[in-house]
């Protein structure tokens, strides 16, 4: 079979990144059975990017480009590997380790779509457009959904303190302030039920 060139590299782009679903985060799904991998976490967001548009704080975002970021933005764990939110010492070289994860993954595409995607992934890094920001939000609010119907499973299997939670969340208010609302709800109520420590 004769594929040309840039087909080829799409391809193979798109048999590489089926790695994600390799890649195991810390949140367990909402039945407690096993851990979330990265490609479902991706799809949960997109589709949380759809269904909670409304709340965003900017009512013109381009929702097309908030979709594109949230299914590519963990692709860099493909090599990265996942960093714990509240792993500290994971932390400090997890940017780097990031970066040239991005340029190893998004070289496998023709260079238009290389840009394209590289742009998007460092947009939502740095979280300074309404889009970025909105995804920002459904990123750290999918992981406490999960947290809050599985009685703080991840909070508790690392000691992590409710003071840190609420600080890893505050930026949410950026993208929606009346998601941030009820992030701050949902982590009240689940000190309030024992699922995380003050």
């Amino acid at each position: 079979m004769e594929v040309n060139e840039r087909l080829q590299q799409q391809i193979n782009f798109i048999l590489e990144i089926d790695k994600l679903k390799n890649v195991y985060r810390q949140s367990v799904i909402t039945d407690g059975s096993r851990e979330e991998n990265d490609a479902e976490h991706s799809w949960h967001l997109a589709v949380m990017a759809i269904l909670l548009q409304e709340y965003a704080n900017d009512p013109a975002l381009d929702i097309l480009k908030v979709l594109k970021m949230v299914l590519i933005h963990d692709l860099v764990e493909i090599y990265a590997g996942d960093t714990f939110i509240y792993d500290l010492e994971g932390n400090k070289s997890k940017a780097e380790r990031e970066k040239r994860a991005a340029a190893r993954i998004f070289s496998l595409l023709p260079k238009d779509q290389e840009k394209e995607f590289r742009d998007l992934w460092e947009e939502f890094e740095s979280r300074n457009t309404s889009e970025a920001k909105y995804a920002a939000v459904l990123d750290r609010l999918e992981p406490l959904l999960l947290n809050s119907r599985t009685g703080g499973h991840t909070w508790r299997k690392f000691n992590v303190k409710s003071d840190k939670v609420f600080q890893k969340n505050a930026h949410t208010r950026e993208g929606s302030v009346q998601l941030w609302n009820f992030i701050n709800d949902l982590i009240t109520d689940c000190i309030a039920k024992g699922y995380l420590e003050e």
